[in-house]
């Protein structure tokens, strides 16, 4: 194959200057364009595997998305479409019989080092490696499987597991880590060079002796074949509901109903609340609850929290130079403060998730409500995100004898799976209300949970409206709401004064706000931190799809923030399910039981950063919030 830098293309001038031709049809061309993505851009179809256009990920590794480029002699070269800028006056052709020809022989390549048991793979039925083999005409393969190196499913992990079998060395899931999650984290690298390169753990022997990685599933987002994959928990979800000794509990976050729709041919961002819990109804679930009524029980645990801290900080005269406070609702963000910046601890603030507040409510004052044995009860909670697995068997959240609340979580693609496995189809199901609104009724600042800069939009909307008395309420933050990887807001508290907050999303946007906060110098209060694109809507138990973070992002996110808008309750406090918990169970907000219910602790599990623990164990004995403030 030529190199692509020493190709030249013939010189126009005028309106020709900046087009190329494919496939005999002329197109204009930007700067620094490749050829796949002009012919993206224009329609023209071209197969590929390994690039991945919203990481910008080309590295050229699956050589599938060859074309043929005219040369200027006579003659065409055979390049790879994905990193070969398209230049003005190029002549390209995507279906030559050589292009096919030679497209066909590299998809036996990658099925010569493939393992095929697909009846038994994690994208059965929905794998790009077999859609691009149907794409470029392969018909079966003397090759496959002749080379197949055995390496053992990896199952180690609490949420992930790695089949590399299955892999095809397209690198997206590195890219997507190092990207999304930051060079602090980059869990997973290459191993070894040539045909016996593997994707590896980064010092670590497999996925769960991994110190850095925080069980987002961004990876398994992005992987095209059955390499990477959540843990499938269908049949353990089978198993409870069909035990008649049991009551089964299920919670739906607020993602979940947004994010579904796309699994079953729905627009994007669709709506689909009512046919999820006919869905689930259908399947013999004894209740199905809404977990953004618990968002609304993290808001007034955690709005309480966080004034106390600022009062605390009034009182000491330390408000022009705050001691930051990071939510606590993500479990990806929590796993990176445990394994990669354990001496922000301090400041994580100490409210559960909105799925763990929810379990340990319901083991509790749900039984007695409705009479219940508390023992026969198992929490199923349906979760947009993987890390939620680990956080359900979190030994600091366990009950006395190591009982868990949240028995089992289920993503959005493993609750998807279990519908269409009983012929459900949520297109076609009538729409079903919850159970009850006990543990249901949510106000639309718990809606707004699923993006990012709503758990921060839903504490300003309660603590300003707490601190703010006399004032007309303030419901929209339009500063913390947006794409933008960190956003910042000043909020007028009362006699607290100025509040300064951020909000950020993904990790590798995180490390600078710790920087600073780690030198003293950060100007902020409070901040809000997701690990995932755009909050739990990108979560890495969503849909999948190349086009996940364009497209369908910005869909379910209009469609969080239409539910908020139409919701009669918009902030936590006015919650008339959340005001009855505390009068009959709680007593108050930050109360003795509710700390022992729903707030927790934390712990460090960093190993290999030793260059860093002697400057971490000095932030943690200077600066805690006592010895800063102090």
């Amino acid at each position: 194959m030529t190199d692509q830098n020493t190709m030249t293309a013939p010189e126009e001038t005028g309106a020709e200057a900046r087009r190329a031709e494919i496939d005999g049809v002329s197109i204009p061309i930007e700067e620094n364009e490749t050829i796949l993505q002009a012919a993206r851009r224009t329609g023209i179809f071209i197969p590929t595997l390994c690039e991945f256009a919203a990481l910008n990920h080309t590295p050229g590794t699956c050589r599938v998305c060859l074309v043929a480029l005219a040369r200027e002699g006579g003659g065409h070269d055979v390049v790879t479409s994905c990193d070969t800028r398209i230049l003005p006056g190029m002549k390209i052709e995507t279906r030559t019989a050589e292009v096919r020809r030679r497209r066909r022989l590299q998809m036996e390549l990658l099925f010569a080092d493939h393992d095929e048991k697909c009846s038994s793979c994690a994208r059965h039925g929905d794998c790009e490696l077999q859609r691009t083999a149907l794409n470029v005409g392969l018909e079966g393969s003397s090759l496959s499987g002749r080379w197949l190196a055995k390496r053992p499913m990896d199952a180690t992990a609490p949420a992930m597991r790695f089949d590399g079998g299955k892999c095809i060395r397209c690198l997206r899931c590195i890219e997507v880590c190092r990207r999304v999650q930051g060079p602090e984290v980059a869990a997973l690298t290459l191993e070894s060079v040539g045909t016996g390169s593997r994707v590896g753990f980064r010092g670590a022997k497999n996925w769960g002796a991994s110190d850095v990685c925080i069980q987002c599933g961004q990876c398994a987002l992005v992987c095209p074949t059955g390499a990477i994959s959540v843990r499938d928990d269908c049949c353990t979800a089978l198993d409870l509901l069909d035990d008649p000794k049991l009551v089964t509990v299920w919670q739906i976050a607020p993602a979940v109903r947004v994010a579904i729709a796309e699994e079953f041919g729905l627009p994007p961002g669709t709506n689909v609340e009512g046919r999820i819990v006919a869905a689930l109804k259908r399947l013999g679930a004894d209740y199905v609850m809404d977990t953004r009524w618990s968002a609304d029980v993290t808001i007034m645990e955690e709005g309480t929290e966080m004034l106390a801290n600022l009062e605390r900080a009034k009182a000491q005269g330390t408000m022009e130079r705050p001691f930051t406070y990071f939510t606590s609702c993500c479990p990806g963000w929590v796993n990176y403060v445990e394994k990669v910046a354990p001496d922000m601890i301090p400041h994580l603030s100490t409210t559960r998730s909105p799925q763990a507040i929810f379990s340990a409510v319901a083991k509790t004052w749900l039984p007695k409500v409705l009479g219940i044995d508390a023992k026969s009860i198992r929490v199923v909670s349906v979760m947009p995100c993987t890390a939620k697995k680990g956080e359900a068997a979190r030994k600091l959240l366990a009950r006395e004898g190591g009982a868990r609340d949240t028995d089992l979580v289920l993503t959005v693609r493993e609750l998807a799976r279990l519908v269409k496995r009983f012929g459900l189809d949520l297109k076609t199901l009538p729409e079903m209300p919850f159970d009850t609104p006990l543990m249901t009724e949510a106000s639309g600042a718990a809606q707004i949970f699923a993006s990012t800069g709503g758990v921060m939009e839903a504490a300003l909307r309660t603590m300003s409206a707490l601190k703010n008395s006399g004032e007309a309420p303030r419901i929209e933050f339009d500063a913390v709401r947006g794409p933008k990887g960190v956003k910042e807001a000043v909020v007028h508290l009362g006699d607290l004064g100025d509040v300064r907050v951020a909000v950020v999303h993904e990790c590798a946007n995180v490390a600078h706000v710790i920087d600073l906060v780690r030198r003293g110098e950060a100007p902020w209060h409070f901040v809000e931190v997701m690990a995932c694109p755009n909050g739990c809507i990108g979560g890495g138990g969503t849909p999948r799809g190349r086009d996940v973070w364009g497209t369908n992002l910005a869909a379910r996110q209009k469609t969080v923030y239409a539910i908020d808008r139409k919701m009669p309750v918009r902030a936590a406090h006015e919650n008339p399910e959340v005001q009855r918990l505390y009068a009959d169970f709680l007593g108050a907000p930050g109360s003795h039981l509710a700390h022992e219910l729903l707030h927790c602790t934390y712990e460090a599990r960093e190993h290999h950063h030793e260059k860093n623990t002697a400057r971490k164990i000095l932030h943690l004995v200077n600066l805690s919030p006592e010895g800063r403030q102090g």
